[in-house]
């Protein structure tokens, strides 16, 4: 057993498994304690400040109306301007719910598939030129992929497929799964690259060939990883607001097809915010629609942590 310098050889059992600290060692610890905390506040106030604006619109000022729960969630109509406003927040929710699902069904298989090329497939040569591509996607502004999808993809779905408009919830998912797919493939690459390689030189003993033992062996031991990696990717596309506000063409509506328009809550916030009177229930209504956009990221970190633990417990 090596021991600390600082820590005599015959000093107590205590003291042997929690040696005192030197004062330098402490300051350290004390700083990076702090640094916890400190992020842990700075949520907590985010949280509150969130909450307490957006309670404001069921609870009003003296004057002012009282938006009813049911109506704020389940109504769809938002028009917050009209003299007799209405805050229904549901085809906005939808909206959301719409291009971001859309997005993931585009990105999971191909960040998944991606993820097993470079873990499994792809030689180093390959691998050295391909993840950092696929990482500096990632880098590209999100206002470069809005414009490019109103300049592009809009005007060809509008000409060569009929359509009143190439804005919609088609096109916001084609470019929303272009910015989770680096997301969903460097974790699941992680992910894959972590199965050790006495399970793959067992299966592989065991006479499996590659396919096999990626199929039945190495996807299987990470499910984990890559359940947590789209779950992180869907995450990544509810919460876009440029590229959703370009290009997802800005109408409040319910989506009966992947060719209507609609508004997601992100691109409601972001067009409406900047024109609105602090105080009016107009800016109360924008808080509450960040609260829903707050418990739906939320809902889908507790969702990746639960499957996680889920796969790490069964595998």
């Amino acid at each position: 057993m090596t021991l600390s310098p600082s820590v005599p050889a015959d000093a107590p059992r205590g003291e042997l498994l929690h040696p005192k600290l030197s004062p330098t060692e402490q300051g350290v610890r004390l700083f990076f304690l702090l640094c916890a905390v400190s992020a842990l506040g700075q949520m907590l106030l985010i949280t509150i400040f969130l909450f307490s604006e957006a309670a404001g619109l069921f609870l009003p000022a003296p004057g002012d109306r009282a938006v009813p729960l049911a109506e704020f969630f389940f109504s769809l109509d938002w028009f917050p301007t009209y003299p007799d406003s209405s805050f229904g927040s549901a085809a906005l929710v939808i909206g959301s719910l719409a291009v971001t699902f859309a997005s993931v069904l585009l990105a999971g298989p191909l960040g998944v598939g991606l993820a097993v090329y470079l873990a499994c497939l792809a030689g180093p040569r390959m691998r050295e030129f391909l993840k950092p591509a696929v990482e500096l996607l990632a880098a590209i502004p999100s206002v470069i992929l809005g414009f490019l999808g109103m300049v592009t993809l809009a005007p060809f779905m509008q000409g060569y497929l009929g359509l009143p408009t190439g804005l919609n919830v088609l096109n916001c998912a084609v470019f929303l799964a272009v910015m989770s797919t680096p997301t969903v493939a460097s974790l699941g690459e992680d992910a894959l690259s972590a199965v050790p390689q006495s399970v793959k030189d067992a299966s592989y003993a065991l006479g499996a060939t590659r396919w096999e033992t990626i199929w039945r062996v190495i996807i299987p031991a990470s499910l984990s990883g890559l359940s947590t990696a789209v779950i992180l990717g869907l995450g990544r596309a509810m919460g876009e607001t440029v590229v959703v506000l370009m290009v997802a063409g800005g109408a409040a509506q319910i989506p009966h097809s992947l060719f209507d328009s609609v508004r997601p809550l992100t691109s409601t916030l972001a067009a409406e915010m900047g024109e609105t009177a602090a105080g009016s229930p107009h800016y109360h209504a924008l808080f509450a629609l960040g609260m829903i956009l707050f418990l739906l990221t939320l809902a889908l970190n507790l969702a990746a942590f639960w499957l996680g633990r889920h796969f790490r417990k069964n595998s």
